[in-house]
């Protein structure tokens, strides 16, 4: 028995001899994966290995002795967890002894002692011993760079898991790496050694007397000037070195005094990237110098940066001066100051203002805006620099503004002013008398209000913004100042011509409004109603051309200064009065004025949604007024109503939807739930108790055998219901869903029964998973398949069929799939096909008024990716396998999807889909074809070598649709034939006669945009091939 087990012991000791021998004398590879994977399975231990290395360990060949230790040295690379604290210690004995032998030997070993700088096991004080060992006896840079790269790995595991004993050594350890670092040339190595370095300092290690030895050892990299190789595999790029090395430069202020003489020669050197490097490097070091690191230095920072901001050709450079000083003004201002210590930041402040202020006193104005730049950046760094530049600049400015008549400068000049106000908005002052401000409001309000009544419009502009500026500064205008500025504001408003000033006027309005309600309240919203008032009153008497141009700015300026609660609580009532006024007959209304009010009701509710508290006020006030005015204009009456007429029209009721919408899309669920249980009787029951003036002549029944009229306000119900969080129980909604669904069919009102399908389309997609929601499909689908059999009511069914598969694609239903199918099978229905065609164009786009994410309907990401995968397949089946005469309507659905899919998606399909979008440029109908170029321009820009093998049909094409007699076609076949110019050039010079013979006919185009895109297609053409093209 004893001397079988003897037997099986020695059985896998020969094994493992074997492959030592292999490794060894064979020069194989393999072996050393499979004796570290027997370690580690437990077959052999590292002891066996070593003395199965034994001969190969002590050969006095060289280069035995290093296939031995690298053998070792991969086991231990893989086992090195396994390894005990005593088996540790031998082996860093034996690697240690090892540095002293052949160079031939040392990659290997230097191998082994980063696998034993891995273990956890490693006793105190062996990791110093290695460092020592290294440091004294291998010449680092002499070695090849994988074995360089070993030593700074081992260098940064001993400092990640040994830092006390690493510190222990004092100085000697920031000497000996200096050592291994002086002269390292590699990028992949000069990230590890800067990242060392970089810890070296920011962990505190000792630097000793060689601060400016290890100083010397990184900053002969600096600047970085280094070009990656083509496709190289490390992806090491020079910004990564950039980076790296900026930290290190960056990490102390004892690299100060070397540092900063340092980059003032390379800022003034000729060299942009230099420039650039040395002033994002000094502003790093800002970050963590002081006022003692930078006394010396400040004049010369100060007059390198200034020269490169007077004198740069680069913007960049520039910029970076620019960040550099800000970022010396903010170091120089949070330094602690002793009783009496010199105060740098007033004597550095001082001179920038000596060497800038005069230039902007210049006629000619020539250093103005470099000189305010400057000014300005120092100003932004603290709140201490911009009071003391603000109060030394802002008294010469208001002067030379003053001083100059002309509107050009006198706009320069404020728009500088403005750059020092905007500064003063970063800095907040407890007491209202210290600011700097504060001294000059008067002679600031003055020059404003010059500007605003000068008739320059560029100078209005620059003057409306400072206004603006100037009253976001806390408690700083009087309510005088603020009566002064909303009568300018008024005047632009409604006075001037110019578009720009107007817009900007009404703009500024809102934001001020909102800091200053009660000025705008008690000057601004009665003007705006008596102009209201006047506006009715010249409509009565005939005098329409005032009110064609007044009464939609008067509006859009009630809409923008609502944005306060408290001036919502006063706009909103005047436009629903104004709306009611024409109900009544005092006004006789056209469509435009009614809708330009709903636009303005709908601004004002936008602005509403930020605040809950407006927003349910909005709600509370405007959706039953706006509900029970259209239950009016639906009332049978006996005279003749202008607003009962206009109301109902299509386009007034869209805009009616957006706003009541919007109105309830940001409800709170406690909220929309009181709302929906008056809204939803008011159409089932007739319900008009919430509404006011609510003594109709008629009752109000939409879905009980109504009037027309009646049956289109369900478009209001659509907006109000399909606008609720999805977590609101809606009340009768079994009842409410068959009424839906009966009404969607109904012939006698195209608007009325689309409105109810889109309803009970938006119901269904925020409708829980469950069996009810089963029932109202079911009830759906039978509904579609008995309209579409046959008889009068096949389009609405169809619409029907539309607005639900919708619905169901966006939640991504299995019932979807079904659905698509049966869309698909429309497609060769002699009466239905083009709509369907068209109904991919509905179910791949985004809707304004239902199925949106903003009324919070279940909108899936990728929805239309998935819809590509699932049907385009059976598009093109389709497509090959139907008649003649049906085709068309198969690349119209096509052209729909591909236009409407993320290019990233469609371009891995282009290759196989692209036959099929240049067949459908040669079907008759323009929709298509428009569809199709559409998808097309972008696939040549992003697509070119694909798109360039089918050259000779596209030029073809494109040239034959620039003719067609839709311009829509002919612009969108020119912007192709322009992309086409982004294909390889050696493609398209065979065909450029050709093609600018034949773009020289629509530049006789009767449109003046087809010729702009005529113009610029051809004058493409042309230069292709040419120099520098």
């Amino acid at each position: 028995m004893a001397a079988a087990a003897a037997l099986e012991a020695v059985a896998p000791l020969g094994a493992l001899w074997g492959l030592v021998q292999d490794f060894v004398m064979g020069q194989q590879e393999g072996p050393a994966d499979q004796v570290a994977a027997d370690v580690k399975s437990g077959s052999y231990t590292v002891l066996q290995v070593v003395e199965a290395l034994g001969s190969s360990l002590e050969n006095p060949e060289p280069r035995t002795r290093a296939r031995g230790i690298q053998l070792l040295s991969q086991v231990l690379l893989q086992c090195h967890c396994l390894l005990l604290e005593k088996e540790v210690v031998h082996l860093i004995l034996f690697y240690e002894n090892r540095l002293k032998d052949h160079h031939l030997v040392i990659p290997s070993v230097l191998q082994g002692l980063r696998a034993l700088s891995l273990c956890v096991a490693l006793p105190p004080g062996l990791a110093v011993s290695v460092l020592k060992a290294i440091f004294q006896e291998v010449h680092v840079q002499s070695l090849p760079q994988v074995d360089r790269h070993t030593v700074y790995s081992i260098i940064t595991n001993f400092m990640r898991t040994r830092e006390e004993e690493l510190k222990g050594l004092g100085a000697d350890f920031t000497f000996g790496f200096i050592q291994v670092m002086d002269g390292e040339k590699d990028p992949r190595n000069l990230l590890v050694a800067f990242r060392i370095v970089y810890d070296l300092i920011s962990r505190d290690y000792s630097l000793g007397p060689f601060v400016e030895e290890l100083f010397e050892v990184t900053s002969c990299y600096f600047p970085i000037d280094f070009t990656p190789p083509p496709n190289d595999p490390h992806g090491i790029q020079r910004e990564d070195l950039i980076l790296s090395l900026r930290a290190v430069l960056a990490s102390t202020p004892r690299f100060a005094e070397f540092l900063l003489p340092l980059l003032i020669e390379k800022v003034d050197s000729e060299i942009l990237s230099a420039k650039l490097d040395s002033l994002q490097t000094l502003n790093a070091c800002c970050a963590v110098y002081g006022q003692k690191e930078l006394k010396d230095f400040l004049p010369s920072l100060w007059a390198s940066i200034r020269r490169e901001v007077f004198q740069t050709a680069s913007e960049r450079v520039e910029a970076e001066g620019l960040a550099a000083l800000n970022s010396l003004t903010a170091c120089l201002s949070r330094s602690v100051l002793r009783a009496d210590a010199e105060d740098l930041l007033d004597s550095f402040l001082s001179n920038i203002l000596q060497d800038c202020r005069h230039h902007l006193c210049e006629p000619d104005m020539k250093l103005v805006w470099p000189s305010a730049k400057l000014l300005q950046a120092a100003a932004g760094a603290s709140a201490r620099a911009c009071d003391h530049i603000t109060s030394n600049v802002l008294p010469l400015l208001l002067e030379q503004f003053h001083k100059h008549s002309q509107s050009n400068q006198r706009r320069t000049i404020l728009e500088m002013i403005l750059g020092f106000l905007k500064l003063q908005q970063k800095w907040s002052y407890e007491d209202k008398d210290e600011r700097p401000l504060s001294g000059f409001k008067d002679q600031l309000c003055s020059l404003i209000f010059m500007a605003l009544s000068d008739p320059n419009t560029q100078l209005q502009l620059v003057g409306i913004r400072t206004l603006t500026v100037l009253g976001a500064q806390p408690d700083l205008l009087s309510s005088g100042d603020l009566e002064l500025a909303v009568g300018h504001l008024y005047r632009l408003s409604f006075l001037e011509e110019d578009s720009q000033s107007w817009a900007a006027a009404l703009e500024a309005s809102g934001t001020l409004a909102a800091l200053y309600p009660m000025a705008f309240s008690s000057h601004l919203v009665p003007k705006l109603a008596e102009d209201l008032c006047t506006e009715e009153s010249d409509l009565a008497r005939g005098d329409g051309p005032t009110r064609c141009s007044r009464h939609p700015r008067c509006l859009q300026a009630l809409s923008a200064v609502s944005t306060h609660p408290s001036i919502v609580k006063e706009t909103l009532p005047l436009l629903l009065q104004h709306l009611c006024q024409m109900n009544r007959g005092i006004t006789s209304p056209g469509t435009s004025e009614v809708i330009a009010i709903c636009h303005s009701l709908q601004q004002v509710a936008e602005k509403c949604q930020r605040d809950p508290e407006s927003c349910w006020y909005f709600h509370q006030t405007a959706v039953p007024c706006l509900l029970a005015l259209a239950v009016q204009a639906s009332m049978p009456e006996k005279e003749h109503s202008v607003l009962k007429k206009v109301l109902l029209e299509d386009e007034v009721l869209a805009t009616m939807v957006s706003v009541i919408a919007t109105a309830t899309t940001h409800l709170s669920p406690d909220l929309a739930t009181q709302s929906v249980a008056h809204v939803v009787p008011l159409f089932l029951d007739g319900n008009i108790s919430f509404l006011p003036e609510n003594s109709f002549s008629g009752r109000f029944q939409p879905f009980q055998d109504g009037s027309s009229g009646q049956r289109r306000l369900v478009a209001l119900l659509m907006a109000f219901v399909c606008s609720l969080p999805r977590n609101v129980e809606i009340p009768q909604l079994n009842r409410l869903m068959r009424e839906l669904l009966e009404l969607s069919c109904c012939q006698s009102c195209p608007f009325s029964s689309t409105a109810a399908a889109k309803c009970f389309a938006g119901l269904l997609n925020k409708h829980p998973a469950g069996q009810q929601l089963d029932e109202f499909l079911q009830l759906a689908v039978d509904k579609v398949e008995a309209g579409l059999s046959s008889g009068p009511c096949r389009s609405q069914a169809f619409t029907l069929l539309l607005w639900v598969t919708k619905a169901l694609v966006l939640r991504y239903h299995p019932l979807s799939s079904c659905l698509t199918d049966r869309l698909m099978g429309l497609l060769s229905d002699p009466e239905l096909g083009p709509a369907a065609a068209d109904g991919f164009s509905l179910l791949m786009s985004d809707c304004t008024d239902v199925l949106t994410r903003a009324g919070h309907a279940e909108v899936r990401i990728m929805f239309r990716q998935r819809f590509f995968t699932d049907n385009v397949p059976a598009l093109v089946r389709g497509f090959h396998a139907a008649p003649q005469d049906v085709k068309p309507n198969y690349l119209k659905g096509l052209s729909h999807v591909l236009n409407r899919l993320p290019k990233p998606v469609l371009l891995p399909e282009l290759p196989t889909l692209l036959s099929l979008l240049l067949e459908a440029l040669s079907c008759p109908d323009s929709v298509v074809q428009l569809s199709t170029l559409s998808c097309l321009q972008p696939l040549l820009l992003e697509a070119p070598q694909v798109m360039s093998l089918h050259v000779d049909t596209l030029v073809t094409k494109f040239l034959n649709l620039s003719a067609s007699p839709s311009m829509a076609v002919r612009i969108a076949a020119l912007q192709c034939m322009h992309a086409l110019t982004h294909l390889p050039t050696p493609v398209l010079l065979p065909y450029k006669p050709q093609v600018i013979r034949a773009l020289a006919k629509p530049l006789d185009d009767k449109k003046r945009l087809v010729r702009k895109e005529a113009v610029s297609a051809r004058g493409e053409w042309f230069l292709l091939g040419s120099p520098g093209s």
